[in-house]
C-alpha cells in the first residue's frame, strides 16, 4: 500500500503545481493585457483633469468661487468616479459581455439572441445553433415574461429599440469627432501659462496640425503603437498622481475632508442654479469611461478592473484632489487650473506628456468610431465602405478611410469654429452622457431578458443610475446653444443616413422577398430547365435565405444559357460578434439531384470582416463535396430526391484542404494565371486573365485542383454528381449578381420618393460596390440589371 499511497501524493502534488502554473499564466497574462490597456481604453479618462475644473467654474459660477465651492466641485467629482465608472461599469457591465464583446451592440446582440428583437432579415432557426450564439444563461426559463412577449409582439418597440441602439452609436461617433478637438486643444493651452505667451492663433495652427498627423497616421493601424502608448499613459497618470499629491500637502491638506457627501449638499446651497448647470462641467470627468466597455473585446474583464481600481481611479481621485487643494489658496487662477497647479520645475515635462496622452486618448475614440460603423453596417444600417486590417495577429484592429478622412474634416471644423474647450466641453458632456444613458437601458433589459433576474432589481438598477445620469444629462442639455448643438446635429445627420439606407435595403429585400421564382416552375422544367447547360459553375449572388431569386429568371430569360452546376450563395450578419470557420457554411440543395442546383449561406458575426484570402472558391466546393457525401450517408438528409423542393441546409465546416475525404487535393501556384480556364480551350479568355492578373498581383489566387478518390464503395449517383462537380469547377466559376436600380413606385408619396429616388439613390452611387465588399474577382463577374419598384 506504501508504494500506492506515494504515487497519489506525487499525483496530487504535481496536480497542483500544474494548477499553479496555469494559474500564474492567467494572472500574467491579464496583468500583460491591463498594462496594454493603459494605452487603448484610458487615454481619453485619463487626460480629463485638463479641462474639468476650468469648464466647471466658467459662466456664472465664476461669482461662487470659494473654498466651500470648490470643495464641493471636488466631492462631486469624486462620487461620480465612484458611482459611474466604478460601480457601474467595472462591477456591473463589465460582466454582460457578448462572447468577450463589449458595447452598445453587444447588448443589442445578447437582447436579440434572447428575446425576438432582431430586425435583420434572412434569419434561420439554423442560426441559433452557433456556438457563439448560446453564449449565457438559457433562454427557457425567461419564455413566459409577459414584458418580453409584449416586445416581440409588437414591431414598433423593435424598431425604436433599434433607433435607440443606433442613436447611442451615432453619439459615439460624435465622440469620434470631439475627444481629437477638445484633448489636443486642452494640451497645447498649457503654452499660454508660460512667460512666452503665444497667440490663440499660434496656438490653433499647432492644435490642427498635430490633428491632421494624428487623422494621417490612422493607415498605420493601433497594433503598431500599442506598446508604446501604454507606456505614455502610464507616465501620465504616475506624473498627475505625483502632483496631486504635491499640491495636496503644500497647498491644503484639508481638501480630504472633501470626501464627505456633506460637501456636495453644501454646494448646492450655495451656488443653487448656477451649480446645477455647472454638472456639465463635472461630468467631463467620467468621458472616455464608455472606452472600457466598448474595447473589451481586445482585452479581458479582469484585465480592464485591475488597470482601473488599482491604478486609474487613485490617479484620478488624487489629482483632481490637488486641483481642488491648489484652487482652494488661488482661486484666480482657475482658467488654466491644470497646468498653473503644476510646479515650474517639472512643467515642461509634464506639457510634453500632456500632449502625447491626449494623442493617446483621441486614438482609441477614433478606433472605436470605425468599429461602431463596421457593426452599423452588419446591421444594415451602413452603407458598405472600405474597410482596411491594420494588423495580421490583431483581429478587428481595422481602419476605414472614408470615415477617417470625415472625421479629420470635422474635427478641425470644430476646433477652427470654436477655439474654445469650455464650448467644445459643453458638446462632448453631452454626447458622452447620452451614450451612458442609453448602456443604463440596454443594461436594464439585459438583467430581465439575459440574467433572467427579477423585474424589480431592472428597475432599481434602471431607476438609480437614470436618476444621477438624468440629473447630469439635464444640466448638459441647457448648454444646447453654447455647444452643445453639435453631437445633435452631428447625431441628426448619421442617424438620416442611417434610417435612409436601412429602410432602401429593407424595401429591395422585400421586393426579392416577394418576387420570388417559383420552384414549381423550375421543377416543370427539368434537370436542363429548358436552356442550354454549358460548363463550369455559376454563383448566383442574393440576400435571399430561401427560394430562388429573381434575377436568375430575369438572366434565363435573357440569355438561354447557364452553367451545369448552380449555386445560389447569401452572404449574411447574424446577431453574435463572431462566427467560427467550422459554422461558417450552410449548404443545401434547391432542387433534386439532376438539377446540379445547391445553396451556401456565408454568415459572419457584426464584428467579422471577410478576408480576401483567394480560397473561398476551394472552400466552397469542398463544402458542397462533403454535403453531396453527408446527404447520402446521413438519414435526415436523404429523401431530397423527391419530398424537399428546397432542401435541408448542412453546417459543414471548413477545415484544412488536405483534411478533406471526399475529394483529393492538390495545390500550385498560379502563375500563368490560365489553368482554371484551360478546359474552355478559349486563348481569348486565358489572356484575359493573364493581363488582369499581371495587372493585380496581389489578387493572384493559389490553384486547386480536385480529384475524386478512389473509393470502391461509393454510390455511383454520389460519384457521378462529385465528377460533374470537380469537372464544373475545371471548367471555371463564374458569379452572377444583380446590378440594382431601386425606385419608389410612382404611387409613392413624396417623402418616400425623396427617401429613395434621392437618398437610397445617392447612398448606392457613392458606396462600394457590392461585387468589391464580397472580394469577387472582376474579370468573373457578370451583373444582371434590375429596376426595382418598391
Amino acid at each position: 500500500m506504501e508504494p500506492e499511497s506515494g504515487i497519489s501524493a506525487a499525483h496530487r502534488s504535481t496536480s497542483t503545481t500544474i494548477g499553479q502554473q496555469l494559474s500564474w499564466t492567467r494572472m500574467s497574462r491579464n496583468l500583460l493585457l491591463a498594462y496594454q490597456s493603459f494605452g487603448v481604453v484610458y487615454g481619453d479618462l485619463g487626460t480629463s483633469p485638463l479641462y474639468v475644473y476650468s469648464s466647471t467654474f466658467s459662466g456664472k459660477l465664476q461669482k461662487h468661487i470659494s473654498q466651500d465651492a470648490i470643495f464641493g466641485a471636488f466631492s462631486l467629482i469624486f462620487w461620480t468616479l465612484t458611482l459611474i465608472p466604478l460601480l457601474k461599469y467595472v462591477f456591473v457591465l463589465l460582466s454582460a459581455d457578448d462572447n468577450g464583446e463589449g458595447g452598445t451592440f453587444a447588448l443589442y446582440s445578447l437582447l436579440c439572441r434572447h428575446a425576438k428583437f432582431s430586425l435583420l432579415p434572412n434569419q434561420q432557426a439554423a442560426d441559433e445553433e452557433l456556438t457563439a450564439y448560446k453564449y449565457g444563461p438559457s433562454s427557457q426559463h425567461a419564455s413566459s415574461s409577459p414584458l418580453k412577449r409584449f416586445l416581440e409582439k409588437h414591431k414598433r418597440l423593435r424598431t425604436a429599440l433599434l433607433v435607440v441602439v443606433l442613436f447611442g452609436a451615432c453619439m459615439v461617433i460624435g465622440d469620434g469627432v470631439l475627444t481629437p478637438a477638445i484633448s489636443v486643444l486642452s494640451s497645447v493651452s498649457g503654452l499660454e501659462v508660460t512667460e512666452k505667451k503665444l497667440t490663440s492663433g499660434e496656438l490653433l495652427l499647432i492644435a490642427c496640425c498635430i490633428l491632421v498627423g494624428l487623422f494621417a497616421l490612422q493607415h498605420c493601424g493601433t497594433h503598431r503603437v500599442a506598446f508604446l502608448f501604454a507606456p505614455i499613459v502610464l507616465i501620465w497618470l504616475f506624473s498627475i498622481f505625483s502632483i496631486g499629491l504635491y499640491n495636496t500637502i503644500h497647498w491644503n491638506p484639508k481638501v480630504v475632508y472633501a470626501f464627505s457627501p456633506h460637501y456636495i449638499v453644501k454646494f448646492f446651497k450655495e451656488t443653487g442654479k448656477d451649480g446645477w448647470i455647472s454638472l456639465g462641467g463635472i461630468l467631463l470627468s467620467i468621458t472616455g469611461t464608455e472606452a472600457m466597455f466598448a474595447d473589451l473585446g481586445h482585452f479581458t474583464a479582469l484585465s480592464i478592473r485591475l488597470a482601473f481600481a488599482f491604478v486609474v481611479y487613485p490617479c484620478l481621485v488624487v489629482q483632481y484632489m490637488g486641483q481642488a487643494a491648489y484652487l482652494s489658496k488661488n482661486p484666480d487662477k482657475i482658467h488654466y487650473s491644470f497646468y498653473n497647479s503644476i510646479p515650474e520645475s517639472v512643467f515642461w515635462p509634464v506639457f510634453v506628456v500632456a500632449t502625447l496622452a491626449a494623442i493617446v486618448g483621441s486614438q482609441a475614440v477614433i478606433t472605436a468610431t470605425f468599429s461602431i460603423i463596421k457593426q452599423c453596417h452588419a446591421l444594415g444600417c451602413f452603407p458598405r465602405v472600405k474597410v482596411v486590417h491594420t494588423s495580421k495577429h490583431i483581429y478587428g484592429q481595422i481602419y476605414i478611410p472614408e470615415i477617417n478622412w470625415i472625421l479629420m474634416i470635422l474635427t478641425l471644423a470644430i476646433t477652427i469654429g470654436f477655439q474654445d474647450t469650455n464650448l467644445i466641453g459643453n458638446a462632448y458632456g453631452l454626447a458622452c452622457m447620452t451614450v451612458m444613458f442609453v448602456t443604463t437601458f440596454l443594461m436594464s433589459l439585459v438583467i430581465i431578458f439575459v440574467w433572467q433576474k427579477t423585474t424589480w432589481l431592472a428597475a432599481a438598477f434602471l431607476l438609480f443610475f437614470w436618476l444621477i445620469e438624468g440629473v447630469y444629462l439635464s444640466a448638459a442639455f441647457i448648454k444646447v446653444p453654447q455647444g452643445g448643438w453639435v453631437p445633435l446635429v452631428l447625431s441628426f445627420i448619421f442617424m438620416v443616413v442611417m434610417y435612409v439606407w436601412h429602410y432602401g435595403t429593407r424595401r429591395k429585400y422585400n421586393f426579392d422577398l416577394h418576387n420570388k421564382v417559383s420552384l414549381k416552375w423550375l421543377l416543370g422544367l427539368g434537370p436542363s430547365l429548358g436552356i442550354v447547360r454549358v460548363p463550369g459553375i455559376g454563383l448566383i449572388y442574393s440576400e435571399l435565405a430561401t427560394g430562388v431569386p429573381a434575377i436568375f429568371s430575369h438572366f434565363v430569360t435573357n440569355l438561354p444559357a447557364f452553367h451545369n452546376v448552380l449555386v445560389f450563395v447569401c452572404v449574411k450578419s447574424v446577431p453574435v460578434p463572431y462566427v467560427s470557420p467550422e459554422e461558417r457554411f450552410l449548404i443545401g440543395r434547391v432542387c433534386p439531384r439532376p438539377y446540379r442546383m445547391y445553396r451556401c449561406i456565408v454568415r459572419y458575426g457584426y464584428k467579422d470582416i471577410p478576408r480576401d484570402d483567394g480560397d473561398f472558391e476551394n472552400q466552397l466546393i469542398q463544402s458542397i463535396a462533403e454535403f453531396i457525401q453527408m446527404e447520402a450517408v446521413e438519414p435526415q438528409f436523404s429523401g431530397s430526391e423527391s419530398s424537399s423542393l428546397d432542401g435541408r441546409m448542412a453546417v459543414i465546416s471548413t477545415r484544412s484542404l488536405h483534411s478533406l475525404s471526399s475529394l483529393v487535393v492538390s495545390e500550385h501556384e498560379d502563375h500563368g494565371g490560365s489553368n482554371s480556364f484551360q478546359s474552355s480551350k478559349s486563348l481569348t479568355l486565358q489572356s484575359l486573365r493573364s493581363v488582369y492578373d499581371d495587372e493585380n498581383p496581389q489578387l493572384r489566387r493559389r490553384q486547386v485542383r480536385f480529384q475524386l478518390p478512389s473509393t470502391p464503395g461509393m454510390d455511383p449517383a454520389v460519384r457521378d454528381e462529385l465528377l460533374a462537380l470537380v469537372q464544373a469547377k475545371d471548367a471555371g466559376v463564374a458569379y452572377i449578381m444583380g446590378h440594382s436600380y431601386v425606385k419608389a413606385r410612382r404611387t409613392s408619396s413624396f417623402l418616400k420618393k425623396l427617401v429613395i429616388d434621392i437618398g437610397y439613390s445617392f447612398l448606392r452611387k457613392n458606396c462600394r460596390g457590392p461585387a468589391v465588399a464580397l472580394n469577387i474577382p472582376h474579370i468573373s463577374l457578370i451583373e444582371v440589371g434590375m429596376i426595382y419598384y418598391v
